[in-house]
């Protein structure tokens, strides 16, 4: 039978070589927020993958939450960038940058010093965050924004995607997902606001919608994606009885806005709690467009998700760490190699761009 992962399709009018993608993965390789030449070997060693979305670039220094990741808000960083996209244009892959503001899952350790920690309410994430400093440290209760802050955050995203142009990516993923800013204000548990930002189901979904909609207007809706995680648990994300309603309205309202697709996580491979197959399917209806999947897939389960109609790309995260030549490994049946854990998010080559490519 005639694979469908491994064909040709397109994307909002981009043409891409397989429906393979490379799932975004946090590395923590970008020293000092910069893209680097290591990072656009890695990419590169990828790019078999028809489209690829980058590790979470935050648009401004208050969305440096984490150590050592790339920023998306200054010149030296596009010209960083261009590095990476450059080398994967190389080699015939599509590429997208996943801009990720952190919001309140961060650590003043790993920020700038004029950098702050701000959410939509003043309830500090669970558990701690990671510093090279002093190892894991408690989340700090942030700062709950203003509607100017708000507004600010909103224009940052923008200049963002516009910076992305200049470093050459295809278009920008919006990270609504994973319990980072635009997810905290979709959800009850960090949004507890009472003014326009927050409450009522339109208003929760304001500040994704508004950032999506003023992105798109700026660089073009098909060059626009965004990720979205309904049930995830990262970052204390927690379910109430308006979250089914709240995703299918916000995906009525990105239909109108005209983006190129919505990636659907389920991490339930990873231990969050399933997202229903019948909210996947109320998400497709009324979003009507392009919709990536993501979620403990491999080869014969993205097949059979294809076959049956549930989306038009998927994603793939882990296995492509320590196999950089996954599409063929898929293809061919090979044994995928198992990646090691504990290289992660250290910095260097060793456990990044050293798995053997066959």
């Amino acid at each position: 039978m005639q694979s469908i992962l491994f064909t040709p399709t397109e994307l909002a009018g981009l043409p891409l070589k397989n429906r393979v993608v490379m799932a975004p993965m946090t590395r923590s390789r970008a020293i000092g927020n910069v893209p680097n030449s290591l990072m656009a070997t890695y990419y590169a060693q990828r790019a078999e993958a028809g489209l690829i979305i980058t590790e979470g670039t935050a648009p401004s220094a208050n969305g440096l939450g984490y150590a050592r990741i790339p920023g998306l808000f200054t010149a030296e960083q596009a010209r960083g960038w261009r590095l990476v996209t450059d080398a994967v244009h190389a080699e015939g892959a599509k590429i997208f940058v996943q801009l990720m503001h952190t919001g309140r899952v961060g650590h003043p350790l790993n920020m700038a010093r004029e950098a702050r920690i701000m959410g939509p309410s003043a309830i500090a994430a669970p558990s701690a965050m990671f510093t090279d400093q002093e190892g894991p440290q408690p989340h700090p209760t942030p700062e709950a924004m203003t509607e100017a802050e708000i507004e600010g955050a909103i224009a940052e995203f923008v200049a963002s995607a516009v910076l992305s142009q200049e470093a050459g990516f295809d278009g920008v993923e919006l990270h609504g997902a994973n319990g980072y800013l635009i997810d905290q204000f979709l959800n009850t548990a960090s949004n507890q606001r009472s003014d326009g930002w927050g409450g009522s189901i339109d208003g929760r979904i304001r500040f994704a919608v508004a950032v999506t909609r003023r992105v798109a207007a700026t660089i073009g809706a098909g060059r626009v994606g965004i990720r979205l995680s309904p049930y995830g648990a990262f970052g204390g994300m927690q379910p109430d009885g308006e979250m089914e309603a709240l995703y299918v309205r916000l995906a009525a309202a990105l239909k109108e806005i005209g983006i190129a697709y919505v990636h659907l996580v389920d991490h339930s491979s990873m231990g969050a709690p399933p997202v229903p197959a019948a909210l996947k399917a109320a998400i497709r209806e009324a979003f009507g467009g392009a919709v990536i999947l993501s979620g403990g897939f491999d080869a014969a389960s993205a097949e059979a998700a294809l076959a049956a109609g549930l989306g038009e790309l998927v994603a793939f995260g882990r296995p492509f760490i320590a196999n950089p030549r996954l599409v063929t490994k898929m293809q061919t049946g090979a044994p995928l190699a198992a990646p090691d854990f504990s290289t992660f998010y250290s910095p260097g080559e060793r456990g990044y761009s050293d798995y053997p490519l066959l």
